[in-house]
C-alpha cells in the first residue's frame, strides 16, 4: 500500500481539505458575529438626533464642496483665458512661412 508521501494527489487533497476546513471555521466566525450584530440592531432604536447632526454635518459638508468647485471652475476658466491669450501672442509673434 503507497503512503501519501508516495502519492502526490493524496498530500493536495489533505492540504485542500486542510483549507476548506479553516475556510468553514472563519466563515461560521463571520456568520456568528453577523448574527449577533443583527440581533444587536433589531432591538435598537434609532437615535433620531444623531441622526439630524449627521444630516446636517453632511449638508454642511456639500456646500463647502460646492464653494470649493466653484472656486476651482473659476480658478480654471482664468487659467484658460491666460493658455489662450499666451496662444494668440505665440501666434502672432511667429515669422511669417
Amino acid at each position: 500500500m503507497a503512503s501519501s508521501d508516495d502519492r502526490p494527489e493524496l498530500r493536495a487533497l489533505a492540504d485542500l481539505e486542510a483549507v476548506i476546513g479553516a475556510v468553514t471555521q472563519e466563515v461560521a466566525a463571520w456568520r456568528r458575529r453577523a448574527l449577533k450584530a443583527e440581533a444587536g440592531r433589531a432591538g435598537a432604536t434609532p437615535d433620531l438626533s444623531s441622526a439630524r447632526e449627521r444630516i446636517q454635518e453632511l449638508e454642511d459638508e456639500n456646500l463647502e464642496l460646492h464653494h470649493r468647485l466653484r472656486t476651482a471652475r473659476e480658478r480654471m476658466e482664468q487659467l484658460l483665458g491666460r493658455l489662450q491669450f499666451l496662444e494668440e501672442q505665440v501666434g502672432l509673434e511667429a515669422p511669417p512661412a
